[in-house]
């Protein structure tokens, strides 16, 4: 088999690794189904204080928002179908929600079958997927920041 066909069928994950992948599926998808449950905040933010969490430390003292600001109000949009209310919301949620949507299945598909598939080597996609949801995420900051 070349390298070409081995990335295409899935790099080989052992016990640990499906335990994972099963994990992190449930993981994620235990996050949705709390943001199910979790009415979204009108404000646009703070959905998070119905959870007995306090309010935005950075919103207080400084009157800005905070990077993760309607980051839980974003998720209770997106579970609910209202994009639109979920990137009004925090529009780096939204890429993270979506995210998050699709790796549920990949991680259960990747544990079923023992391959990450699609995926020869995990580093670059994760390294790729965590840096969109960092840039995006202080773009957004940037944005609000001065807006």
């Amino acid at each position: 088999m070349n390298a070409i066909d081995s990335q295409a069928a899935g790099a080989p994950v052992g016990w640990r690794g499906r335990s994972w992948l099963t994990a992190i599926g449930v993981g994620l998808l235990l996050g949705f189904l709390l943001a199910a449950w979790l009415p979204p905040d009108p404000r646009g933010f703070g959905t998070h204080q119905r959870l007995g969490l306090p309010p935005c430390t950075m919103k207080m003292l400084f009157n800005r928002p905070c990077p993760g600001c309607g980051m839980t109000t974003c998720f209770a949009h997106f579970v609910r179908g209202q994009f639109g209310d979920a990137a009004r919301a925090n529009p780096a949620g939204l890429l993270i929600a979506v995210s998050c949507a699709g790796l549920i299945p990949w991680c259960w598909a990747s544990a079923a079958t023992g391959r990450l598939l699609g995926i020869g080597d995990p580093w670059p996609p994760l390294a790729v997927l965590l840096a969109s949801w960092g840039l995006v995420g202080l773009l957004v900051w940037i944005v609000r920041w001065w807006a």
